[in-house]
């Protein structure tokens, strides 16, 4: 049985390894991930102009990007990988917004502030907690009184289901909450954690948060070609 320490490490070596190929340009638009609305639809971050916002794994410095051409005050970004943050750096160093970055573990983050930021955000990143409790209890104690939290992260039907002989078929419980190792990742192996939404609903409630909204909607083009057999596809998406 791995202890949390070594799947921290065992998912910062994968990620040092495979940032580049999540890096991309500058964009306009704020994705919550493949398939998913965007900001620009759902407006959840309210007026960012301003706001002193944290993002919690941050990777590449893209939606820092974002918000700081928006106006935010100050921005913090944390990330398990040094080779994310490095590029993050690169980023937002050519903005005009202060910024912060942290390489750490998003369950234990040196330096972070209690009550300092207007808002919070995690794209993608925060079902790679290997703690979820006590990430949001660090998260909610680092947002000021009345602060708001928005985090997007794949619904559970991707890990749950597979595309076998032109049909999905459930490879495992949904009800069954593990984690399990991946050895294909660019040949170097990562750990992913499998959880039900009500466990992201309760650990929420249990951390403080007052829930406002909970959107599962997807986005799949007509003529989506996306190879149904992908973690991610347009297949399992509808």
């Amino acid at each position: 049985m791995l202890e949390k320490r070594e799947m921290i490490q065992i998912n910062k070596r994968g990620w040092d390894v495979v940032a580049d190929q999540f890096f991309q340009g500058s964009f306009d638009m704020l994705n919550y991930g493949p398939y998913a609305p965007t900001e620009e639809e759902l407006r959840l971050l309210g007026e960012i102009e301003g706001s002193v916002i944290l993002e919690v794994g941050c990777e590449s410095g893209h939606t820092l990007e974002y918000l700081a051409k928006r106006g935010a005050r100050e921005l913090w970004g944390v990330d398990l990988s040094g080779k994310q943050i490095k590029t993050a750096k690169e980023v937002v160093s050519r903005l005009n917004t202060p910024f912060t970055l942290i390489e750490s573990p998003m369950e234990d983050i040196p330096g972070l502030p209690g009550h300092y930021f207007d808002k919070a955000v995690s794209i993608y990143a925060l079902g790679w907690t290997v703690d979820l409790p006590k990430t949001l209890r660090n998260i909610y104690g680092s947002l000021k009184p009345g602060g708001i939290f928005v985090f997007s992260w794949e619904h559970p039907v991707h890990s749950v289901v597979e595309y076998v002989d032109d049909q999905l078929r459930f490879r495992r419980s949904y009800v069954n909450e593990r984690f399990e190792k991946h050895d294909s990742w660019r040949g170097t192996p990562i750990i992913m954690h499998n959880r039900k939404i009500s466990t992201f609903i309760n650990e929420l409630v249990n951390a403080g948060f007052v829930i406002d909204k909970v959107i599962e909607d997807s986005k799949v083009d007509d003529g989506d070609t996306s190879n149904s057999s992908k973690w991610y596809s347009g297949t399992k998406a509808a």
